[in-house]
């Protein structure tokens, strides 16, 4: 897999992605609606809630590419209330049928998407089964953006049932954050409460890349997914004061460190050999 499109690619999680892909050897088709700045890489201007874009997309565009090996799919209205639920939902459900099918047409059989945090039941306002959360409960969507990252989990199990040869591996992001993001982390210690909507997780852009490539190298057939967050929470306050705090009687799991990250990442190191190499803490002091 030499030459992979990645959708979003002018997005925050999706600038990061292109770049270590580059740095590890790729060759990328960037597909967004908005230009692409890097001069490195094949960049075209696309809508993929129309079918026949997508499809030339990913099939060849005049001398821009002749075809893709693999896909990465970030493109999508990027979290819940940017746009009417209506129109979330008709953009980002739309898009990733088109974007799949025309992959498939397209003789692709290897796909990372991104699914998202939010389908485990964000923002926690009926508490979660257990801590650290994990891949092992069903969905719980609560929004309209997590209902069709939901169905978008869906889909990839079936279009693999059809397609026995076809990898998919969904990738469950945490809140994605870039370095100059950090300053405001010591802030979040004054109230448990105001990070407590995804059980103060993130993920640093530069580890959210490092998972993508992961998931092109997991060739695996068949659809999976995996929660992607940073190893550490967004806290200096110890897991232990934040959940009495704010989901008392809620169980552990396991035992959990002071920091570590409550949105479980086991299986995505387990599976994908996922290692978080960036905190927060690095940047700022903590």
């Amino acid at each position: 897999m030499t030459t992979v499109a990645v959708t979003g690619s002018s997005g925050k999680l999706g600038r990061a992605v292109v770049s270590d892909l580059v740095e590890h050897g790729y060759d990328v088709v960037a597909l967004d609606r908005a230009p692409s700045p890097r001069t490195d890489v094949v960049s075209s201007v696309v809508d993929l809630t129309d079918f026949g874009q997508a499809v030339e997309a990913l099939s060849g565009i005049d001398d821009r590419h002749d075809g893709v090996d693999a896909l990465v799919h970030l493109a999508a209205v990027p979290a819940p209330g940017l746009l009417p639920n209506a129109a979330t939902f008709a953009n980002n459900a739309t898009a990733s049928y088109n974007v799949y099918t025309a992959a498939l047409r397209a003789g692709v059989r290897k796909v990372v998407w991104a699914s998202s945090e939010t389908v485990l039941g964000l923002p926690f306002d009926t508490p979660p089964p257990y801590v650290p959360v994990d891949e092992e409960y069903p969905p719980a969507p609560t929004t309209t953006y997590s209902l069709v990252k939901t169905l978008e989990e869906e889909l990839a199990r079936q279009l693999c049932r059809w397609h026995p040869d076809l990898s998919m591996t969904g990738l469950r992001f945490s809140n994605v954050m870039y370095p100059e993001d950090y300053a405001a982390f010591p802030g979040y210690d004054a109230d448990p409460a105001v990070r407590r909507w995804n059980l103060w997780g993130y993920i640093d852009a530069r580890d959210g890349a490092q998972a993508v490539r992961l998931g092109l190298e997991h060739t695996a057939p068949g659809a999976d997914v995996f929660i992607v967050a940073n190893a550490d929470t967004v806290m200096s306050r110890p897991n232990a004061e934040l959940l009495a705090a704010e989901f008392p009687g809620v169980p552990l799991a396991r035992e959990v460190g002071p920091n570590e990250t409550l949105l479980s990442i086991d299986k995505a190191r387990r599976v994908l050999g996922f290692s978080p190499q960036h905190s927060w803490r690095d940047e700022v002091g903590a």
